[in-house]
């Protein structure tokens, strides 16, 4: 992958196996793209996790320094079963790097907190760059109506575990990096991942009944 270019990269859970299941598992991941996507956080999720928030805060502040980036978060959403993420790769080998830490942080969690070993994401990670504009504006889309598509809520708005809600202002605390590559006002890009919800869902049904039939 090179650097200043643009992937979407997808992560799956063995077997499908729901490995995002409360508001703590999806939180963790949230706070994992925001630390790791740092060259300099060099602590353990658990470590960083013990100090008190002026520690914290010291600590986060420190990392935010020119320079010091593995990636840049353009959007993302957590599914129950996998995680999508558009990245901008910053530094050599910034998104594998990013990808190992968050994948491997998480897994550490989820493990002690299941009282489980093992693995816990399919092999590597799935990625596949984005070479125009336009193709990043529908892959937002696409990762965006995840959730609706999968008959987790009526509106894109309600799952609160994507960047939609950055995108359309709802949260304006977020950690994605697009306002130079969406030139889309907030209600142009709400209406405009709107418009696709019906077909986008009836693609993902058709794909399901495919695969459901499908003998070899």
């Amino acid at each position: 992958m090179a650097n200043d270019h643009y992937y979407h990269v997808f992560s799956r859970s063995i077997a499908k196996y729901f490995v995002f299941n409360d508001e703590e598992d999806f939180l963790r991941m949230i706070e994992l793209f925001n630390l790791c996507r740092f060259l300099n956080f060099n602590y353990r999720y658990s470590m960083y996790s013990q100090l008190k928030p002026g520690m914290q805060k010291t600590v986060f502040d420190g990392l935010i320094t020119e320079n010091n980036l593995y990636v840049e978060i353009v959007a993302y959403c957590i599914m129950p079963t996998h995680i999508h993420l558009i990245l901008k790769q910053v530094s050599d080998n910034g998104i594998s790097k990013f990808m190992s830490k968050i994948l491997n942080s998480y897994a550490r969690y989820f493990n002690l907190k299941h009282h489980r070993t093992g693995h816990l994401f399919e092999g590597k990670f799935k990625d596949v760059e984005i070479s125009k504009d336009e193709q990043l504006l529908h892959t937002t889309r696409y990762i965006h109506l995840n959730p609706t598509s999968a008959d987790l809520v009526k509106k894109p708005e309600d799952w609160i575990h994507s960047s939609y809600n950055e995108y359309i202002q709802i949260d304006r605390d977020g950690l994605c990096e697009y306002q130079d590559l969406i030139d889309l006002s907030p209600a142009q890009y709400k209406k405009f991942t709107n418009d696709r919800k019906s077909y986008q869902k009836t693609l993902s049904l058709i794909k399901h009944i495919l695969i459901d039939n499908y003998t070899g």
